[in-house]
């Protein structure tokens, strides 16, 4: 009780702060950064590298509540098939700016629902990508399945495609609350889906579940834990649900009044991982949990682990690039975003021109600071000879910084000679300290909860 005590005065319980799955945010993205950018830095890869690929699909057969992702509903498959045509084109153009020799390390299908299209639909898209860029020989393929929208042909038609990874949604199986979020999915749909994605040789599962949804409790939640648990994910992102209906009008269905208080979110969460934990789990990370087995728990082990905008990654690329409506990449350079609506997005790519609409060019400490926050998020320490061996002029700068997030954390943070580190207790504090090494402004309204 002490602990959540002083928590509580450090203002966990009140912030809201980036979830720093890049640096600068999104919300510091600007309208300088153009296609031209972006064809750029797309030519300035080395030849014979690697990238990772994320394929973004916004479209879902029906708009979940709880969801503040860019995605539109549909009812047909005619404005998904338009939309794959001009996907299919953009891939085409990336294939050929990039330098000779490059392929994929990892391939990413998020959305939306990329299991809305059909099976059909899913081997063209996947036979465009690796036409225009071939997959790595250790390469992986993962798709966000919807196990509400899958059906045999679809996976047929994944497996074939060469999906190494599946993820799906669970976000909580109680019906009650299922339905107050918009997102009803028995706990049986969800095992038939992955009896199914574990039948055709798919054997890397990972499983998102959220915590501080309405009316849940810790009952509830470990009720959910102990279902998924029984369908032995390989991972699971334990994510808290994010209430922000000023940027998802969706939200408004849900009823604020039946949010659990920040603090009871700190309970649900320490239920959840508590579980995961006694079930054999390592902790990775703020909110992921993976068999000791996996790749990412090796990674977390072995200190190369990374974070972007998909979440904690083992992918060790040096670029990230996203094709899309509303896709985000990541070069050495810094960021481009394509633009959010399907139809200027469509207008630029027969064009003939990238549609990215926004972005921004690393300047400054921006990489520094993207590094700190970055190691602090995936490994809760920064380590002070790391940094100064590529920054070897920023000594004093650190140590006014780490010399003022030990004032304001105190033994929240331990500082010495070699760098920052969080210790266990302070974990819950960990987005709010990386906020600590954040130079942009920020509006507290445009974030989630710290906790």
């Amino acid at each position: 009780m002490e602990t959540v005590s002083q928590l509580a005065k450090l203002g966990l319980f009140d912030a809201r702060v980036p979830r720093y799955t890049s640096y600068p945010t999104a919300p510091h993205f600007n309208k300088k950064v153009g296609s031209d950018h972006f064809t750029t830095w797309v030519g300035r890869l080395p030849a014979n590298s690697r990238i990772s690929l994320y394929i973004h699909i916004p479209f879902c057969r029906r708009l979940c509540w709880f969801c503040a992702c860019r995605t539109q509903g549909t009812s047909s498959l005619s404005p998904v098939a338009a939309y794959l045509e001009t996907l299919k084109s953009e891939i085409d153009m990336l294939g050929a700016a990039l330098p000779e020799g490059v392929k994929l390390s990892a391939l990413h299908w998020g959305g939306g629902t990329p299991t809305l299209l059909s099976a059909e639909m899913m081997a063209d898209l996947a036979d465009s990508v690796f036409r225009s860029i071939p997959m790595a020989k250790d390469g992986e393929f993962s798709v966000e399945i919807d196990p509400n929208e899958i059906d045999d042909a679809r996976l047929d038609a994944l497996a074939a495609s060469g999906m190494t990874r599946a993820s799906i949604g669970v976000q909580d199986f109680d019906p009650a609350i299922q339905k107050i979020i918009g997102r009803e999915q028995s706990f049986e749909v969800t095992q038939a889906a992955v009896d199914g994605i574990r039948s055709r040789g798919v054997t890397s599962l990972n499983a998102d579940i959220l915590y501080g949804l309405p009316n849940q409790c810790r009952n509830k939640i470990s009720e959910s834990v102990q279902k998924l648990l029984s369908l032995s994910p390989d991972r699971v992102a334990l994510y808290g649900y994010a209430h922000v209906p000023w940027m998802a009008r969706r939200q408004t269905l849900i009823p604020s009044e039946s949010l659990p208080t920040p603090q009871e979110r700190l309970n649900l969460f320490e239920t959840a991982r508590e579980l995961f934990v006694w079930d054999g789990y390592d902790e990775i990370g703020i909110d992921h949990f993976a068999r000791q087995n996996d790749s990412m728990a090796v990674a977390a082990r072995d200190g190369t682990l990374r974070r972007n905008f998909q979440g904690y990654t083992v992918d060790p690329a040096p670029a990230l690039i996203g094709l899309g409506a509303s896709a985000i990449s990541r070069f050495p350079q810094g960021y481009a975003q394509n633009i959010s609506g399907t139809g200027d997005y469509t207008r630029e790519i027969r064009a003939g021109r990238f549609a990215t609409g926004r972005g921004h060019v690393f300047t400054g400490q921006d990489e520094m600071r993207a590094r700190m926050i970055e190691t602090l998020m995936c490994n809760f320490r920064v380590d002070r000879g790391e940094i100064l061996r590529d920054w070897s002029g920023a000594s004093e700068t650190l140590d006014t910084m780490f010399a003022e997030v030990k004032r304001t954390f105190g033994e929240f943070v331990t500082v010495t000679r070699n760098g920052l580190e969080i210790p266990p207790q302070g974990r819950p504090l960990t987005r709010m300290i990386a906020r600590a090494f954040d130079a942009y402004e920020m509006d507290k309204a445009g974030h989630s909860h710290a906790i």
